[in-house]
């Protein structure tokens, strides 16, 4: 009974985890032992028919576990807790991926991201395969021998999801780089100061124009803050919530009107499209392209022949 209840650590320990590797500086805190609550409430509530009889009664009530109030009561909360904990992951993770644009325009920045996204998919794998799992066992409907052959797809998938785990972390040292905790979506920052934004925003782009940082291909929402010696929330906001876009097509938007420039030049003709999307703050073809022909609807190549 004890091993039954304890299975329910998985969920939490799944999203401290996700949780550590989106954010670099997270720490435990004591407001995470709430997450311990549904075990707490599972131990209790079996307490009185269970923990404290004797063991005839313990047995005929393991064996009819499923029928109980106690089980049943159980299993639908962990089953709706399960559910909350897959919506909170998923949340933590598009707001992962809106952080990133609103702060940041390398392309390195997003391999944590996309790590986590391939994670929480195989932990929904493998919620779903258990799921069935269980159905099957459950339903009587289904011989013991299908039933064991499922307990091996289950067991080999958990195999290759250990192993998937331990070459990731192996093969790509550029994860786990998170993000800090207290970054926060620009939606969710109130200026202090009533600025007149359009002054503001007139200066920004001004100075994008004039001193060209979006050359530099590790800019960041903080960095340019920096040198322009304006508050990052402030920044974050004027971007996001004035201009309407992320900070990473802001900066892209310049950098392709550079390359724009660039490729017309009939003094740079020789200039191949590999050493201007460098030239320009790019790092990786792939996503030059993309943010290229969604800027003009063409491919450079294209454009440059036209």
């Amino acid at each position: 009974m004890f091993r039954i209840q304890i299975s329910s650590f998985k969920d939490p320990l799944l999203f401290l985890y996700i949780l550590s590797v989106i954010y670099s500086d997270f720490k435990l805190k004591p407001k995470h032992l709430l997450l311990l609550l549904p075990w707490t409430t599972s131990i209790l509530l079996l307490v009185p028919n269970f923990f404290l009889v004797s063991k005839t009664e313990q047995f005929e009530f393991l064996s009819n576990y499923a029928e109980t109030f106690e089980g049943q009561f159980i299993t639908v909360m962990n089953r709706i807790i399960e559910i909350l904990y897959i919506i909170a992951e998923l949340y933590y993770l598009f707001r992962y991926r809106k952080l990133l644009l609103e702060n940041y325009t390398s392309k390195e920045a997003f391999y944590n991201y996309h790590w986590v996204k391939q994670l929480i998919i195989f932990i929904l794998i493998g919620q779903l395969l258990t799921f069935v799992k269980g159905f099957i066992r459950d339903s009587g409907d289904f011989s013991i021998d299908f039933v064991n052959v499922f307990r091996i797809i289950l067991l080999l998938f958990g195999l290759f999801f250990s192993f998937w785990l331990v070459f990731k972390a192996l093969l790509s040292p550029k994860l786990f780089r998170g993000i800090t905790v207290d970054l926060r979506l620009s939606k969710e920052m109130i200026s202090d100061r009533q600025t007149e934004f359009t002054n503001q925003i007139e200066s920004i782009k001004s100075y994008m124009l004039t001193e060209e940082p979006y050359l530099d291909p590790s800019l960041t929402v903080k960095s340019l803050s920096e040198k322009i010696d304006m508050p990052h929330r402030d920044l974050s906001i004027l971007i996001n919530q004035e201009l309407g876009q992320h900070f990473f097509d802001f900066i892209n938007e310049y950098r392709i009107e550079k390359a724009m420039s660039i490729l017309k030049d009939p003094s740079k003709k020789k200039h191949t499209v590999l050493e201007i999307l460098y030239e320009v703050g790019f790092n990786s073809k792939s996503s030059f392209n993309t943010a290229f022909k969604k800027h003009t609807g063409k491919t450079p190549t294209t454009y440059r022949k036209s």
